[in-house]
């Protein structure tokens, strides 16, 4: 499905960004993952090697937060493969910090990392996406920016300005034939998962049609699907894939 097509996705390292490298290499892809540090990257591509030696995936670790630093690497992955047709902007961060706890320095960094990485990322690429041709550019947003949570709002209001991004970017860039969409998980198995009680994942699972938490390879099966030339008039989508959880006790009740 993606057969000559050059990937860059932030976040790839775990969880759902790791899935989407994978899927996207199965595919065909030559990807560039991006990660918070070395280690994590070199990790995460040693483990892709083990699985196929023949997958073609390198990585960096940018400050995200930094345009110049994007810049910088998005300039080497330009060098390296000659061109980027899909980014993923999947890097992201949550907390479930009450509003009477909030620390403004806590506020800051998700929307730092949650939206102005985005920003950051997509204003990047899109000269390079213009000049090939088009281009495909994907975010991953989440339920809570539709519904909201309980606790920590921080993390749905900076994916709500995720999907902001992601329509406005949309209608901007359709001339130059880059897509740009989102995909809104649900309630996944990632390390954002871990800190969240039995308690209250139970009841979420008892409200949920299809009886399950939705996987990384759930949500990375969206991201193939909107990368791929079958979703080619298909821009400007929240894509939600949350097993239709939208109405969970997780998101009624702190």
């Amino acid at each position: 499905m993606l057969e000559g097509k050059v990937a860059v996705v932030t976040g790839g390292t775990r969880g759902i960004g790791f899935a989407t490298v994978e899927k996207f290499l199965e595919n065909g892809a030559k990807v560039f993952l991006l990660g918070s540090k070395k280690e994590s990257v070199d990790n995460a591509i040693n483990k892709l090697k083990k699985i196929n030696d023949n997958y073609e995936v390198d990585g960096d670790c940018p400050n995200l937060s930094d345009l110049a630093s994007v810049e910088k690497t998005f300039s080497h992955v330009i060098e390296k493969y000659g061109k980027i047709d899909i980014l993923v902007n999947n890097a992201g961060m949550s907390a479930m910090d009450k509003i009477y706890d909030y620390k403004e320095e806590d506020f800051k960094k998700i929307i730092d990392l949650n939206v102005n990485a985005v920003f950051n990322c997509s204003r990047a690429v899109v000269d390079y996406m213009k000049k090939n041709g088009g281009g495909v550019i994907l975010n991953t947003s989440s339920m809570v920016s539709i519904y909201g949570q309980p606790s920590g709002c921080g993390y749905p209001a900076s994916k709500f300005a995720v999907n902001g991004l992601t329509k406005s970017l949309a209608r901007e860039l359709g001339k130059d034939n880059i897509r740009v969409n989102a995909v809104a998980p649900g309630v996944t198995l990632t390390d954002m998962m871990k800190d969240v009680p039995d308690s209250v994942i139970e009841p979420i699972i008892k409200g949920i049609p299809l009886g399950r938490i939705g996987t990384p390879e759930d949500i990375a099966n969206a991201f193939l699907f909107l990368a791929s030339d079958m979703a080619s008039y298909i821009t400007g989508v929240i894509l939600s894939v949350d097993e239709a959880a939208r109405s969970s006790l997780w998101i009624r009740k702190s």
